[in-house]
């Protein structure tokens, strides 16, 4: 006979397994405890740090700072969890590495309608930020803004452009006057090549200058990613709508070359380069990624980096997040932020 412990955990298994079939009902449990909330089978959301931050009267994301986004208004999220990358640098929890064999780059066999996916990411970052109404240190009027987002960031894990719908899927955020950010690891190139209903604004993770750090760091999973991420780039450059790279640079591993980084640029043609300091967080922990804290580089050594990115690139040095560790460069031609300010060491 099944003790009261033993009946509860067969029930949330249960439950977990309707929610999501496609994946082993234990790695969907230590994803909910991380604070993952699913919505149908292949989507997920999760507070960031910042917009329960920005909610509290702190810290607000570097996109509210170089681009103005409000962080308590956005929601993370991800059509697709699964990811053909196994970056060392990402915090996510990949599965092979705790111990799960499962599929992730094609478990799914139907995949769920847009308007779906939408209206239950907003369902569920309604039931995120419920919580703080009560909590003394929100500001109020934040905390019902929040409650009506205005912008999505598809960067929470995996790789959004697995999900076949993706301009469908832009298109019902836009219809309800949510701008958005669609972050892609840049190895699905015939997935961007056809995205036509396109993005706020289109990120693509820049990894790595040249192919043997790439294939150190990414780990793909697929054949040949150094070549498809070539080609992201060639169809990236000529998409009509605002371009970012973004670098994530771990000392002494890819924060090296800054001449093959510019020539990304000068395939990729973003209007904005954001540079960013590799944090020891999450899954970068585990043993299998060879990292460590003292890889974190200091914000002198992300500015004189991305400065000499900027040297190489014909790219300006516009601005900086003290929290996120970013530095921010633009193109020449772009004038949004057109200054080139002075940091306080």
């Amino acid at each position: 006979m099944q003790n009261e412990k033993e009946v509860t955990i067969q029930k949330e298994k249960e439950g977990l397994e309707r929610g999501n079939p496609h994946m082993p009902a234990e790695l969907a449990r230590a994803m909910k405890k991380q604070g993952y909330h699913f919505v149908g089978k292949h989507s997920a959301t999760k507070a960031c740090g910042y917009t329960v931050s920005s909610l509290k009267g702190g810290a607000s994301c570097y996109k509210h700072k170089f681009y103005g986004i409000k962080s308590w208004r956005c929601i993370q999220a991800s059509p697709a969890i699964g990811c053909n990358l196994a970056c060392t640098f990402c915090w996510r929890m990949i599965p092979e590495e705790e111990g799960f064999k499962w599929n992730e780059i094609n478990a799914i066999q139907e995949w769920d309608d847009p308007a779906f996916i939408v209206e239950g990411l907003i369902e569920e970052h309604k039931k995120l930020v419920s919580g703080f109404k009560g909590n003394g240190k929100v500001d109020m009027k934040r905390w019902l803004e929040s409650n009506d987002p205005a912008h999505v960031a598809l960067s929470l894990t995996g790789e959004p452009l697995f999900y076949p719908k993706m301009n469908k899927l832009i298109e019902e955020f836009h219809k309800r006057k949510i701008s958005t950010f669609l972050v892609t690891n840049g190895t699905m190139a015939n997935a961007l090549r056809h995205l036509t209903t396109l993005p706020t604004q289109l990120y693509v993770s820049v990894q790595a200058p040249n192919r043997e750090v790439y294939e150190k760091i990414t780990r793909a999973k697929t054949l040949n990613a150094w070549e498809s991420f070539q080609e992201f780039l060639d169809i990236f450059a000529e998409k009509e709508t605002r371009r970012v790279f973004r670098l994530t640079l771990i000392r002494d591993v890819n924060m090296l070359d800054a001449k093959g980084y510019a020539a990304l640029i000068r395939k990729g043609k973003p209007h904005y380069v954001e540079v960013k300091g590799f944090v020891f967080v999450g899954g970068a922990r585990n043993e299998e990624r060879n990292l460590s804290y003292e890889q974190m580089p200091a914000k002198e050594e992300i500015i004189s980096f991305a400065s000499e990115i900027a040297k190489e690139s014909g790219y300006r040095l516009v601005d900086y997040h003290e929290h996120s560790k970013v530095a921010l460069l633009c193109s020449s031609m772009e004038t949004e932020r057109g200054r080139i300010i002075k940091f306080e060491k």
